[in-house]
């Protein structure tokens, strides 16, 4: 039995190493479904769950841009999405996510049911599952491309034993004694990335996390992320609320907040996405965070890139 079992580990593993490489845009999804399903409720139930608005951003952007392909013609080059749900009537019902099925890398999130009701159960209670991991396999994707030009700097690991992987086009702007600033330019303004440390048990994990959040993030912008003129620094935007979340990074327990920056004083805006990363090896907090200024533009991808990086953390030695 073993030996039949090593043997249909290895078949598998051959026939995927000949899978054609997947396509597509990162924060795409393909929807595979009959043109009447996806014209009705099942598509409506879909729509209200993979295009609803990613959290913390200025303006609503969908998580996903969603292209459906019907049934009829999913075949060939339209099965090497890197993320495809694929929705049928079937006289069972089932669910679930398969990897590399006809391209590599790839997603393939399964919904079928003998009704619309059905259907419309199953996408609902799996759309939390799919998301998660359609977005997961995106950030390796994002990761594996940042490859193709890294940037090589070491000042991040030399001061705080860590790396971050992301591409060359990010140079470090201030380096400080617990601070480091790293920035992208672009065409309509500019990405940046935050890498500090804070006592161990600076956050409460109780119901005033937030406020001792925004009071802690608030001072780090005071101090380190000056704007033009005196009296003008980064806060955490009063208007917005964070989201807050309870993750794993890098194998350790972290804290996850996406929300609004302001520059106090000053008009200019834009959203950011933090980890604070409870490191008891090293007695500390580590705290990594990503913002954009793009002031009229769609900015999901920009912050789906720094998320990226940031959740591309391994501890080494310092």
């Amino acid at each position: 039995m073993l030996l039949v079992l090593s043997s249909c580990k290895e078949d598998e593993k051959t026939r995927k190493s000949y899978l054609p490489d997947s396509v597509g845009a990162i924060n795409s999804l393909a929807v595979v479904i009959d043109n009447e399903l996806w014209k009705g409720d099942v598509g409506d139930e879909i729509r209200e769950y993979y295009a609803a608005p990613v959290d913390g951003l200025p303006m609503e952007e969908p998580i996903f841009a969603i292209h459906q392909i019907p049934l009829s013609i999913f075949k060939g080059s339209t099965t090497r999405s890197r993320n495809i749900l694929l929705v049928e009537k079937d006289s069972t019902t089932s669910s679930g996510v398969s990897t590399d099925t006809f391209a590599r890398p790839q997603k393939v999130g399964v919904i079928k049911a003998p009704d619309s009701g059905t259907m419309i159960d199953l996408i609902a209670e799996t759309s939390k599952e799919y998301i998660e991991e359609f977005k997961a396999n995106d950030i390796k994707e994002k990761q594996h491309r940042f490859y193709t030009s890294l940037n090589k700097e070491t000042y991040v690991q030399k001061k705080f034993g860590i790396s971050l992987t992301m591409p060359s086009i990010y140079k470090t702007k201030e380096e400080e004694d617990n601070f480091i600033w790293i920035e992208r330019v672009i065409p309509k303004g500019s990405m940046h990335v935050f890498v500090y440390e804070l006592p161990l048990n600076s956050i409460p994990n109780d119901s005033t996390r937030v406020d001792a959040f925004i009071k802690i993030h608030d001072s780090i912008g005071k101090k380190y992320v000056p704007g033009r003129e005196e009296g003008m620094y980064m806060i955490t935007q009063k208007a917005y609320a964070p989201y807050i979340f309870d993750i794993t990074l890098a194998g350790k327990p972290t804290i996850e907040t996406k929300g609004m920056w302001e520059m106090k004083n000053f008009a200019m805006a834009g959203p950011f996405v933090n980890y604070i990363i409870r490191d008891e090896e090293n007695n500390r907090l580590l705290v990594l965070e990503g913002l954009t200024f793009a002031p009229s533009v769609d900015k999901r991808d920009y912050m789906f890139e720094l998320e990226a990086i940031l959740k591309s953390v391994e501890f080494i030695s310092k």
